[in-house]
């Protein structure tokens, strides 16, 4: 159980791992996230389901190494397995037919934003999708974007690929040429924050999948604690996403701080 069927690297830091879970892939949704450990005594990892094969069993995940867990979980090798994994957790996105939707993904965020991408495409709404990253080589699953999207925007910050320019700029680009109905977001806390700093002021009703620190995933420790609309949510169970535009990023990149 938890086997590693396959496993590639997208950069030098950012793996995708295939991973044998039969009952998570037939329940999982687009948006729906799982916990993970790589070993009895590393930390517990939320990562967003990126994929799901039923007939395979398998669900996808991608890990970036940033830390001493997610290096572990980094360093397996196919036919070893993940310790726990622990899902779905979390709300499913609402998918609808809403019209043209712009779903928008900055770095390892796009691989929680494809599942989401394929299900607006498949619900008939038009989907532009725009993808940044610092640079090229970090642009990740491009073709199985495009494969679901009407077009795809690239935006680099350095211009090796693409457009050069931040991802609020290849939004706004959208914004100014026709009407949008839905804009969702996903990537580093800063990046969501401008995004729907963008499309407040265009009046875009707008979706941010949170990437908050969690323990157990299930409500009852509170480290995923967020404050929306005045009021305080728990991403693991009131998540993880929300209404953008009444999220305190502010506070939650305050948070995401704690164990710098």
């Amino acid at each position: 159980m938890n086997e590693i069927i396959d496993k590639r690297y997208f950069s030098e830091k950012v793996v995708k791992l295939v991973v044998k879970a039969p009952d998570i892939a037939k329940a999982r949704k687009p948006g729906h996230f799982v916990i993970v450990r790589a070993c009895d005594n590393g930390e517990r990892i939320p990562l967003t389901i990126a994929d799901a094969d039923t007939t395979a069993g398998t669900i996808t995940l991608v890990v970036q190494d940033v830390g001493a867990s997610t290096r572990l979980i980094c360093a397996l090798e196919v036919g070893e397995s993940l310790t726990d994994v622990v899902g779905p957790l979390g709300r499913a996105t609402a998918i609808k037919k809403v019209g043209t939707v712009v779903c928008c993904g900055g770095g390892v965020g796009v691989a929680p934003l494809l599942p989401i991408i394929k299900a607006m495409k498949q619900a008939g709404n038009k989907v532009i999708s725009v993808l940044a990253a610092r640079t090229k080589e970090l642009i990740i699953l491009e073709e199985q974007v495009a494969e679901w999207s009407d077009e795809v925007i690239i935006m680099t910050d350095d211009g090796s690929y693409g457009t050069k320019g931040l991802v609020t700029q290849g939004v706004e680009t959208v914004l100014q040429r026709e009407k949008v109905d839905e804009v969702v977001t996903i990537g580093p806390a800063v990046m969501m924050k401008f995004v729907a700093a963008l499309t407040e002021k265009y009046n875009v009703p707008t979706i941010c999948s949170l990437n908050t620190i969690m323990v157990d995933g299930t409500g009852m420790c509170g480290a995923c604690r967020v404050t929306v609309d005045g009021k305080m949510r728990f991403v693991c169970v009131d998540g993880p996403e929300f209404d953008a535009h009444k999220v305190d990023f502010n506070e939650m990149m305050m948070r995401l701080k704690a164990y710098n």
